[in-house]
């Protein structure tokens, strides 16, 4: 587990990413710095690496960082989506999940759109 901060505007979130080739690709390019997305409550944005999803995942859980293929995105997930039911929490289609933010996610539903995120690796 490699430790991350993300940050958006007065806002930051500590996390983990996994020990997957997917987050290992993606360790290989931060820091980022980018405008995001929103749907629902899932940020997201686009990150220059392509990822083959082996063992992907529809329904994930409240804090997972996925991978999201169609859009080469980074995605957070912090509550429900457009397809959610029941209570769980749905991507729009498989992702790879490729880590876990530590601590209480709805902070990030302050969120402004109009800012900028950022993720770098917390060096130890």
């Amino acid at each position: 587990m490699t430790p991350i901060r993300i940050g958006i505007e007065d806002i930051e979130i500590n996390g983990v990413l996994n020990d997957s080739e997917a987050a290992h690709l993606i360790l290989d390019v931060l820091p980022l710095d980018s405008s995001f997305n929103r749907w629902g409550d899932e940020i997201y944005f686009s990150i220059p690496v392509e990822i083959e999803v082996v063992n992907g995942q529809e329904v994930v859980e409240d804090g997972d960082i996925g991978y999201w293929p169609p859009g080469h995105a980074f995605c957070i997930f912090y509550g429900q989506t457009p397809p959610s039911r029941n209570g769980e929490i749905r991507a729009a289609s498989e992702v790879a999940v490729i880590g876990k933010i530590e601590g209480d996610t709805s902070v990030l539903k302050l969120a402004n759109k109009r800012a900028h995120i950022t993720i770098v690796r917390v060096l130890s």
